[in-house]
């Protein structure tokens, strides 16, 4: 197939959502406690549904299962990634997410390794990324006592900041920031620590304390990023992580950038501008809040406008 796959993503409702969604990116909210846009996703808790051309009206996880040319081939039972805007207008739970291997014994379905790239942060906004502890006794006493500021490390924010989250990461988006996140694509997580708050009824959500303590990294340890960007006409690309399960890219479009493919196919979410995807001599308008796949098929595509993007490419061994 030699059309990019234009997505209509799903809503997620969460007790720490907004309406940034709205304001920022035009979309439609079910509700001004909206939290994230699951908008490149074949997980069967909001599979996104393709908007052109033939397979229109499909899901992502249809074509998945009955196309999967479309994708190269590639190996697995489920389609491996999935693309996220988050807008915490409230701090989410502290948590942590399982590897692979825990995640397909204890849970069924993959662990969660993911990425965050931060689209807006209010001013002093900070992320909880990693903890204190050196050992899991010291954990595991500091999470019975609630010593949460002397267990967990904050980090201050700003826009265009990214952040490599492994699976095993003590961590939590805080209030006031603006993501675009790339994962596996799974949707197991452990609260460890939730505020106490709680819902329109007066409950609070469940903890997973014994899961967090067997899954955690302990000592945290932050991940090395090895990132580099290459110039090439009418683009800068940025690698901001390459690892197993994915290469995340940042592509600053300034004119018109001829791109060719690095993997079996591209995931592209539009952030800000506006311009025009051609691919062989079709032209498609691509603007602030676009999300597409490039298939297999397509190799070579080109770009133009003043564009600020971000493409994910999955591991071939996930």
């Amino acid at each position: 197939m030699n059309q990019p796959l234009f997505l209509k993503g799903v809503m997620q409702e969460k007790i720490w959502g907004g309406s940034k969604l709205k304001k920022v990116f035009g979309y439609d909210i079910p509700s001004n406690h909206t939290g994230e846009l699951w908008a490149i996703s074949a997980h069967k808790n909001g599979p996104a549904v393709v908007e052109n051309g033939p397979y229109k009206g499909k899901t992502l996880a249809e074509l998945w299962d009955e196309h999967r040319e479309l994708f190269g081939n590639q190996d697995g039972d489920v389609f491996p990634l999935l693309t996220k805007i988050l807008d915490a207008e409230d701090n989410l739970s502290v948590q942590v997410h399982p590897d692979d291997a825990y995640g397909l014994e204890h849970e069924g379905e993959l662990g969660k390794t993911e990425c965050w790239y931060i689209i807006d942060a209010e001013e002093g906004a900070e992320i909880i990324l990693g903890h204190h502890a050196q050992t899991k006794e010291a954990f595991e006493r500091m999470v019975e006592q609630g010593n949460w500021d002397e267990l967990l490390r904050s980090v201050p924010v700003k826009p265009g900041d990214f952040f490599y989250v492994p699976s095993g990461t003590i961590h939590a988006i805080g209030k006031g920031i603006t993501i675009l996140e790339t994962q596996q694509s799974s949707d197991t997580t452990y609260r460890v620590y939730d505020y106490d708050r709680t819902d329109a009824k007066g409950n609070t959500r469940p903890l997973h304390i014994r899961q967090s303590i067997d899954v955690a990294m302990i000592p945290h340890q932050d991940a090395k990023l090895s990132q580099s960007t290459q110039t090439i006409e009418g683009a800068a690309i940025k690698t901001l992580v390459q690892n197993e399960f994915f290469t995340v890219q940042e592509w600053a479009v300034s004119g018109k950038a001829g791109l060719t493919a690095q993997g079996l196919y591209t995931l592209v979410s539009v952030l800000d501008g506006e311009g025009t995807l051609t691919v062989e001599d079709q032209s498609y308008t691509i603007k602030k809040g676009t999300h597409f796949i490039l298939p297999n098929e397509i190799k070579f595509w080109t770009i133009s406008g003043n564009l600020q993007i971000i493409a994910s490419i999955p591991g071939e061994n996930v």
